[in-house]
């Protein structure tokens, strides 16, 4: 537990040092809800569709996508290809530390990281312009949390088919920004065009979003069966994948 700790202490402190890193998980998403709210309002201009939420209510489950796909597509792949690439885990796998207490110490910070940005979004949120809180907390919570590992099984399975970190940052963009446009992270989901819906459906990423949106505004645990199949069939496939190609060197 010690070195589990202590561990976890590390890779806090790595990604605080990580300008980059910091400023898209944790501000990034903030000032564009900031901005979006200043342009569009929130309870001024509640949506009839989504009994009464606002604007920015709506926003807030894209970006709390937005939080997790970029810790599990542009951090994790990157920092665990770049310590590999270094030499940096073959050290650590010739050291009294076992492999699974890094691992497990390595998602333990990103999930903390993950869980600072969406909290920071929500105080933001509704201190400036009133967010409506979730109508089904526990369920957004539940999905949250098992969206955020479902990404993070993505990531470590492109550092693992990564060659260098380069590569890593190269395939979490061209993945990421896709997602981040059609999933309804960046944009609505609502007011693309039929056939780019249509292509959405064949993202993960907006399934995480829809069905977080889904329980914020209280939605029904059986509305959403083929959400949560792609969200939980994303994570172990890409888990069982990550294990089975995962190079230490």
């Amino acid at each position: 537990m010690k070195g589990f700790l202590k561990l976890t202490q590390i890779q806090l402190k790595l990604f605080l040092r990580e300008p980059a890193a910091f400023f898209f998980t944790l501000m990034f998403p903030t000032m564009l809800l900031l901005l979006f709210g200043a342009i569009f309002g929130n309870g001024n201009k509640p949506i009839p569709q989504l009994n009464g939420y606002g604007n920015v209510d709506l926003l807030t489950g894209g970006f709390i996508g937005m939080i997790i796909a970029t810790v599990g597509l542009m951090s994790i792949p990157v920092n665990a290809a770049a310590q590999r690439e270094h030499k940096i885990l073959r050290r650590l796998q010739c050291s009294p530390i076992r492999p699974i207490v890094y691992l497990a110490s390595d998602v333990f910070a990103n999930f903390i990281t993950t869980s600072a940005g969406m909290i920071l979004l929500i105080i933001l949120g509704k201190l400036i312009y009133n967010l409506r809180l979730p109508g089904d907390p526990f369920g957004v919570i539940v999905w949250f949390v098992l969206s955020a590992f479902s990404f993070f099984a993505l990531g470590y399975l492109l550092a693992a088919i990564a060659p260098t970190a380069r590569m890593a940052q190269v395939v979490g963009n061209i993945l990421f920004f896709p997602m981040l446009f059609l999933s309804g992270a960046a944009i609505p989901h609502q007011i693309l065009p039929e056939f780019l819906k249509k292509v959405s459906e064949f993202i993960p990423l907006t399934h995480v979003i829809r069905i977080i949106q889904g329980f914020w505004f209280e939605g029904k645990w059986s509305d959403y069966y083929i959400e949560m199949s792609v969200v939980i069939g994303t994570m172990f496939v890409c888990l069982l994948l990550a294990v089975r190609l995962f190079r230490w060197e």
